[in-house]
């Protein structure tokens, strides 16, 4: 079982990642988000920032659609994010190994390409957060 520690952890540990103030998590490469905390919207009521889902880049429209029919108890979407390659992971349905490859591959997805390559180089020699 995973949570909002270990994404936090798990993202700011690739390279050149900022994680920009928010109420919940939100990590960007290369000014790209790639993993952020779900704002919930309920007609009627405000919005709410839940920490314990991720919204995951997930690339294309086929990928999104694997995790959705393969993994229905981890990944979800709502009509809000239809045609966006992007799907929502319950943090307490995955394990941090799961969870280390989930946000690697979002990572690879968004980052530029002149940066892809500093992925091997140890994170404390590239980040950019302040953190």
């Amino acid at each position: 079982m995973a949570d909002a520690e270990d994404v936090r952890r798990l993202a700011l540990a690739l390279p050149h990642v900022v994680e920009i103030d928010s109420d919940g998590f939100d990590f960007r490469v290369g000014g790209k988000g790639f993993v952020w905390s779900y704002p919930e919207r309920r007609p009627g009521k405000p919005r709410v920032i839940r920490t314990d889902i991720a919204v995951l880049y997930v690339g294309d429209e086929a990928e999104k659609q694997a995790l959705l029919l393969g993994e229905p108890e981890r990944f979800f979407t709502t009509p809000a994010y239809d045609g966006m390659p992007l799907v929502m992971l319950r943090l307490d349905k995955v394990d941090p190994d799961r969870l280390e490859e989930l946000i690697t591959d979002a990572w690879h997805m968004r980052a530029p390409d002149t940066l892809a390559d500093d992925l091997d180089t140890p994170a404390d020699q590239t980040s950019t957060n302040p953190r």
